[in-house]
Order: C-alpha cells, then structure tokens, then sequence
C-alpha cells in the first residue's frame, strides 16, 4: 500500500483545541486558540512528525 498524504494546518489545529477546551469547561478565546495551534505545529514540525510546506497563490 502507498502512503497517503495527510494535510495539517494550523486551522484545523485551532478548531480541535477550540471543540476539546468547551467540552472540558473553557471558553477559549480566538487569539489564544489560534497561539495554542502554532505553537503545536512548531512543536510537530520540530520533533519530524510533520513537513512544514509553503502554498502558492
């Protein structure tokens, strides 16, 4: 089987620490959900778990 390709972005980062923080009892803000995602996918990027890649307009 080929590997498949998965896309992370920092978006979808900050929608699940968005979703996980309310069901636990926390009313996140935008800015600090949206600082908790980069600092996750910096993280990520850091470790070699995911490729940091750059779209073109």
């Amino acid at each position: 089987m080929g590997e498949r390709e998965v896309i992370i972005d920092t978006e979808e980062i900050a929608e699940f620490f968005y979703r996980e923080l309310i069901k636990r009892g926390y009313t996140p803000g935008e800015k600090e959900v949206l600082e908790l995602a980069d600092i996750t996918f910096d993280y990520l990027i850091s470790k070699n778990i995911i490729e940091e890649e750059w779209e073109e307009s």
